[in-house]
Formats: structure tokens, C-alpha cells, sequence
């Protein structure tokens, strides 16, 4: 399915209706979206697969127990897990849906499952969803199988959906996950006050985007990103993709 590039939506609308008021482009050729399938995505690195509690589960809560201190689930609505069993429980209940939609992420070397994330509130008649419920063990942080595993997910999203916009979400005092959405090259739109409570406490909700009209620069940054010749033997970047996508979203602004 092509993708359909609007004009950019912070411009004013130079389109009136029968009454003289300002309205949004037409979207003639617009149709809607499939849902997102229920197949593994390959990557050089890493691989996606929906989350089963009987393949993953157990890898899975191995990962997550090199975080003894369970500070990576501080900002997830859920866990952490003392035991297997209720991790278990906790996939087969929560987490094997549709919508959230799960994914185990996988080392293409070892087979192991190091983290998961999810496609969520998946609208396909307007073309947009949002990713989220990420959690990245000890193993999968700062490594390019992370930030291979969310391109996998945007690859698919706009190149082989068609889908028009991306969201990330996520508490405003998360500080990490507000770096990695500016990072992966999401754009901050603003933060919903008392948007909602978990845990008995409040959480104001930052929003960030990415639209289909950013996903071809900015899959030409992922790509010169997790290039093999921008690593150096000791596998540090060469190019930060912090610049390759701050680079990307500046020149279409131009």
C-alpha cells in the first residue's frame, strides 16, 4: 500500500468550504488501513515476534531480573513480577490481544527475548496508532537491537500499512522516554494535564508524533544509523542518530 504524503499540517489551510471557513486538505485518494498482521519482523539484529507467554515469558522475566531494583517498571501502569508465574499470568490475561498488539524483542543471535513493546489504540480508518507499553531489559538498553526493534515497528507502520501518524506517549516526568522520542524522532506536541492516574498517583501525559510525510527521511537516518561502517570495533557510533534525525526533520522544514 503507497503512502499518502499530506502537505504540512502546520501551515495555514489555504481551502474554504461553501461558507468561507478555512478546512483541512482533501484526502481524495485516502482509503483505510489494515490492521497491523500478526507476523515476525526481521532485522539485522533483532527480530519481532508476538508475545507468547509459553515462548517468551520465561526468557522474558530472566531479562528483567537483571533490573533487581525494578526501576524499569516505575513507569509502566503494571509490575514488577516477583515470580514467573505471575508474569505468566499477567501475558495470557493483559498482554495477548489485539489491541495492544505485543511483540517480543529478540536477539537474532542468542534467540533470547530481551523486551516487548506494542502497536495500541489502533484506529486503521484514519490511519494512526501509537506504540507503546516498552519495556527494554538491562540486556536490550542503549544496544542497537532497541533501536533496531523500533524501526521494525515504524518500518511496518508507514511503509508497508500506509498508516499517516505514529504517536508515542508517555509520563512527562519520565525523562528517558522523553529523550528517546525526541532521539528516534518523534515530535513533542504538548503534555495533557491529569490526563490519568495509576499506581495512586497522578500522571500528566506528554504526546509526540510522527507523520507518513517525515517517515522517508527519517528511515534514510535509521538506515545510514544501524549501517555496520557507522560502528567502530568496539561498536560505538560513529554518527549519533540524534543528529541524523534532528538533521532529517530540520530539512523538510525548509
Amino acid at each position: 500500500m503507497s503512502t499518502i504524503i499530506p502537505k504540512d499540517s502546520s501551515a495555514p489551510s489555504s481551502r474554504l468550504n461553501v461558507h468561507g471557513q478555512a478546512i483541512g486538505d482533501a484526502l481524495d485518494t485516502w482509503i483505510p488501513c489494515p490492521p497491523p498482521p500478526q507476523t515476525s519482523m526481521e532485522g539485522a539484529y533483532c527480530r519481532l515476534e508476538i508475545l507468547s507467554a509459553d515462548k517468551h515469558g520465561e526468557d522474558l522475566f530472566q531479562a528483567n531480573a537483571l533490573d533487581p531494583s525494578g526501576k524499569n517498571w516505575s513507569y509502566l501502569a503494571y509490575g514488577p513480577f516477583a515470580t514467573l508465574a505471575s508474569y505468566l499470568d499477567w501475558i495470557k490475561a493483559t498482554a495477548s490481544g489485539n489491541d495492544p498488539l505485543f511483540h517480543a524483542i529478540i536477539d537474532q543471535n542468542s534467540g533470547k527475548a530481551l523486551g516487548v513493546a506494542s502497536y495500541l489504540r489502533i484506529t486503521p480508518s484514519v490511519g494512526s496508532l501509537e506504540v507503546g507499553h516498552i519495556n527494554f531489559s538491562p540486556a536490550l538498553q542503549r544496544h542497537r537491537l532497541a533501536t533496531e526493534a523500533m524501526y521494525l515497528m515504524m518500518k511496518r507502520v508507514f511503509s508497508e500499512l500506509g498508516y499517516r501518524r505514529y504517536e508515542w506517549k508517555c509520563d512527562a516526568l519520565n525523562a528517558g522516554s522523553m529523550a528517546a522520542a525526541k532521539r528516534l524522532g518523534f515530535t513533542f506536541e504538548g503534555i495533557f494535564r491529569q490526563a490519568t492516574v495509576y499506581k495512586g498517583r497522578n500522571r500528566d501525559t506528554a504526546w509526540f508524533s510522527m507523520l507518513d510525510k517525515e517517515w522517508p527521511a527519517l528511515d534514510q537516518a535509521f538506515q545510514q544509523w544501524l549501517a555496520a561502517d557507522n560502528f567502530d570495533t568496539d561498536a560505538k557510533q560513529k554518527i549519533s542518530l540524534s543528529a541524523l534525525t534532528e538533521k532529517a526533520l530540520d530539512e523538510l522544514k525548509v
